[in-house]
């Protein structure tokens, strides 16, 4: 088994294992792992490895509930929330904190991405933001942000991202809500932004809406590109295994053209 080496000497969270084929996720958090599995029990193959090169080893199932938190299986117990550095901005962990513990760290380079993209003075708006990973890098890069998520403890857990950069709020918003019908209103109220993010979940329900990825993104993208500045951009993500990059890619294309923009380039970026 081999694993990812430090992407760099800007970061210290990143993953280091994915095993497609037996389901096995494992990611480094300056010293500490985080090891899922899609099985109910720790994988024997990951144990003398972990001893050599973790300074703890936590746990946990993906076929638990989503507010399970991680299970301690060696080394020094993490009690608190600790900073981690990702490209260059610093991030809060927290391994109690359940079905994720601050970062997705499959997100790297796609983070890296928009802190290229923004520009000082742009509007960028960060959408099922989660503790706003996007938004912080935007806002290092000068861009005034706008962030949505259902959860306002997720919200608040952005905030304190930024006030670990050193970032001020001021000009940077907040949305407490469904990101889609956030969209909707900021069409109405005629807002535009520069960059948009959309990385929503595999499925969310708000009141008597349903959102899949595999069935509604082509929707998504329109909704999004009818708030977006003629000459700005687009980074849609999608974290599901029903869905294949080329149907993926036909129904964010789609779903644009629906709102007839043209589209003046689009990448598909790999994994890191």
């Amino acid at each position: 088994m081999k694993c990812s080496p430090q992407p760099g000497s800007d970061t210290t969270a990143w993953r280091i294992l994915h095993e497609a084929e037996s389901d096995l996720w494992v990611d480094h958090f300056d010293g500490h792992w985080l090891v899922q599995t899609r099985g109910a029990q720790y994988p024997d193959s990951l144990l003398s490895l972990g001893r050599e090169q973790a300074r703890s080893i936590y746990w946990r199932p993906r076929d638990k509930a989503a507010a399970t938190a991680p299970t301690r299986i060696g080394g020094a117990e993490v009690k608190e929330r600790f900073a981690v550095r990702e490209n260059g901005a610093s991030y809060w962990i927290d391994f109690a904190a359940g079905y994720s513990c601050g970062i997705f760290t499959d997100q790297r380079l796609n983070r890296r991405w928009v802190g290229h993209m923004a520009r000082p003075g742009q509007r960028i708006l960060n959408t099922f933001a989660y503790t706003g990973g996007f938004s912080l890098m935007a806002a290092r890069s000068g861009a005034e942000t706008t962030t949505i998520d259902l959860s306002g403890a997720y919200l608040a857990w952005t905030w304190d991202n930024f006030a670990l950069n050193g970032l001020s709020r001021v000009g940077h918003h907040g949305g407490k809500g469904d990101a889609i019908a956030w969209l909707r209103t900021f069409a109405r109220q005629g807002r535009t932004f520069h960059g948009i993010v959309l990385d929503p979940p595999t499925f969310s329900r708000s009141g008597k809406d349903t959102f899949r990825t595999d069935r509604d993104y082509a929707d998504l993208a329109g909704l999004a590109v009818s708030v977006l500045e003629p000459g700005g951009w687009l980074l849609c993500c999608a974290n599901t295994h029903r869905l294949s990059a080329a149907q993926f890619e036909k129904d964010v294309l789609a779903g644009i053209r629906v709102r007839r923009r043209s589209i003046l380039s689009h990448e598909a970026p790999p994994m890191p």
